[in-house]
């Protein structure tokens, strides 16, 4: 009987390093490009980092048009407005320059583009049929990992939900992965990121997919972020964290692109589509409360996670190992400053018919390591109440 199962690995090429953004108008002009889509946002354009890749585009003779017209958790409306951009100025190329909600938007408009289609038509797993035009990421944050993932979340703007789009076609075809671009994170932003980059890891290694290459980047990933994150927070030039926190990125998501992930994305996505949250902080008010509802059908896993993040579970029962993970990941949650639960930001018992209603259908329980039903699911949004 064989050992391991079959499992399939799916990953961008990347370059990660300080600099590595100064590649992008190598890698345009290798794809041919005459005309590139840059999508971003004011924020990263505020930062300064729009002008570098417009330099570095014009240097090899490429015309560009930026994007920007879209918000935190792009909306189904901004990636039809993106694809209409990318149409009528005839471009060939899409580069994203920012966080995931700029990735994933970038993502969605290339396949919009390609199929024309509605984006809502893409929801779920396996459903685009064309690859996009070719993407260049250059990621500003540390924590989504967009730019090596096969997942790309919009919401559906009608019925205020995320929509989890799973395909090898949203995946990058090249990641230019520079910590440099990161250090202009505000700490808050910090954290929810690096805390989002945590729960990959963990839904990832606990995942009824996960497979010996995933597990490697995940726990790596949990170390790193553990050993970092409050650094990189408390100190937001030390250019050392930064770059810890953007590996453990990477690795989580080349974990997640392929173990998949769990229970607490699925609720983070209706959550955050809900009420427009940022998406690490839903996973950071989550996460404890999902690890322990899935303690009982993980818990050897569960000891590597412990492990990965200094605690000895020798001789632990699991009980004991589910206390001591939960206040751990609960402790570092409130020392990087996320505070309070979901009733602070707005969530009351009315919201959770509505919010489990898209929560239970949601893609990412499918790979949970415990079986979901609608009650539990009502419970856990109760508890983080």
């Amino acid at each position: 009987m064989a050992l391991y199962e079959m499992r399939k690995f799916v990953a961008p090429e990347f370059i990660f390093g300080v600099g590595s953004r100064r590649r992008v108008g190598f890698y345009a002009k290798n794809m041919m490009a005459r005309r590139v889509l840059i999508v971003s946002d004011a924020g990263v354009i505020a930062a300064g980092w729009l002008k570098d890749v417009l330099d570095d585009l014009a240097e090899f003779g490429i015309e560009s048009v930026v994007f920007k017209d879209l918000t935190p958790n792009p909306k189904d409306y901004e990636v039809m407005s993106g694809a209409e951009l990318y149409a009528r100025e005839r471009c060939d190329v899409i580069v994203a320059l920012g966080g995931g909600s700029v990735i994933d938007c970038a993502k969605a408009i290339g396949v919009v583009h390609t199929n024309e289609i509605d984006v809502r038509e893409f929801e779920g797993i396996d459903k685009i049929e064309l690859p996009g035009p070719p993407l260049i990421c250059i990621p500003t944050t540390a924590g989504t990992a967009a730019d090596v993932s096969q997942f790309c979340i919009i919401v559906n703007s009608d019925e205020r939900y995320k929509m989890a789009i799973i395909s090898k076609t949203v995946v990058p075809d090249v990641a230019l992965i520079d910590p440099e671009t990161t250090t202009t994170m505000a700490p808050y932003l910090t954290a929810c990121t690096g805390l989002d980059a945590l729960t990959h890891a963990i839904e990832a290694y606990v995942s009824t997919a996960s497979s010996p290459v995933a597990d490697v980047h995940a726990l790596e990933a949990i170390r790193l972020v553990w050993n970092n994150l409050e650094e990189a927070v408390l100190s937001p030039d030390r250019l050392e964290a930064r770059e810890n926190m953007l590996l453990a990125s990477l690795q989580a998501g080349l974990a997640f692109s392929n173990a998949s992930l769990g229970a607490v994305h699925a609720l983070a996505h209706s959550l955050g589509g809900y009420l427009d949250l940022p998406h690490g902080e839903c996973n950071a008010l989550l996460l404890e409360h999902v690890t322990r509802f899935n303690m009982t059908s993980a818990v050897e896993r569960f000891r590597k996670v412990g492990e990965a993040i200094g605690i000895d579970p020798r001789g632990m029962g699991e009980q004991e190992l589910s206390r001591r993970i939960t206040e751990a990941l609960s402790s570092l949650r409130r020392r990087v400053g996320i505070v309070d639960a979901l009733a602070a930001r707005g969530v009351s018992e009315s919201d959770i018919p509505q919010l489990t209603r898209h929560a239970i259908n949601d893609a990412c329980l499918v790979t949970n390591p415990r079986r979901v039903v609608v009650g539990d699911v009502r419970a856990i949004y109760g508890e983080a109440l």
